[in-house]
């Protein structure tokens, strides 16, 4: 057996993450028994930061993919496809992720296909890469913001954009009437941190929730593992 590392506290601690800029917003809450207490947001320079944290996470939720496709001419992960289904009118927010090729590679080509938000935000998905394995996965799970908000929302999409004001409008209302205390995450005042970045965070923070206490859902329902043992799926 091996041996426990730090106190053993008499809580968990979880964890909602988002790539903001090339660092990493972290919405986390302590929970013990039925007790959520979201905590300050808080930004860290680098995933491994995140992950290495002490006390550490029971669970982490990350908006960024997790598992890869080998090449760009393999099939969609079965995971993106279930997702957008799930979505309807927000499909569009499930973007492709970059090929192992291209991760392999640690840099983008026109060739590789991707839009702009990922071509942009490739070295914190590389970041992400770099740390992950199949044991990792017991604590770290992708996300997507769209996705928990969609179960908070009773398992219906969400009718506007967050880059609108009633899109955010709409994503606070739903976090408050779910979530006491959350106002300490999206009221957050941090340098180049703005409001939908915190409501983002905030609603994977929801599902790291859902994940500690075994009720999340997971897409696709047939798991799937990309050529280096990592599983490709999102859970909400």
């Amino acid at each position: 057996m091996s041996p426990q590392r730090g106190p053993v506290l008499p809580y968990k601690i979880v964890a909602g993450v988002i790539p903001v800029r090339k660092k990493w917003l972290v919405a986390s809450a302590k929970m013990a028994g039925s007790t959520f207490a979201p905590e300050d947001a808080k930004v860290y320079e680098n995933f491994r930061d995140v992950v290495d944290l002490r006390p550490a996470f029971s669970a982490i939720v990350v908006g960024a993919p997790i598992g890869y496709r080998d090449h760009l001419s393999d099939p969609p992960r079965g995971a993106d496809v279930a997702a957008r289904k799930l979505l309807g009118r927000r499909a569009m927010t499930i973007r492709r992720p970059p090929t192992r090729d291209t991760i392999g590679r640690g840099s983008a080509t026109a060739d590789d296909h991707l839009d702009a938000i990922s071509a942009m935000i490739l070295p914190v998905i590389l970041e992400v890469a770099g740390e992950m394995s199949g044991y990792r996965q017991r604590v770290v799970y992708e996300g997507s913001p769209e996705l928990s908000f969609y179960f908070l929302n009773a398992e219906v999409p969400l009718q506007w954009s967050k880059k609108r004001e009633e899109g955010r409008r709409e994503r606070r209302e739903l976090l408050e009437s779910k979530v006491p205390g959350i106002d300490r995450v999206i009221n957050a005042k941090i340098t180049g941190v703005s409001e939908h970045h915190l409501l983002d965070a905030a609603a994977l923070l929801m599902t790291s929730r859902r994940v500690q206490t075994r009720a999340a859902k997971r897409i696709p329902r047939d798991a799937e593992w990309d050529s280096e043992g990592i599983r490709m799926e999102y859970v909400y």
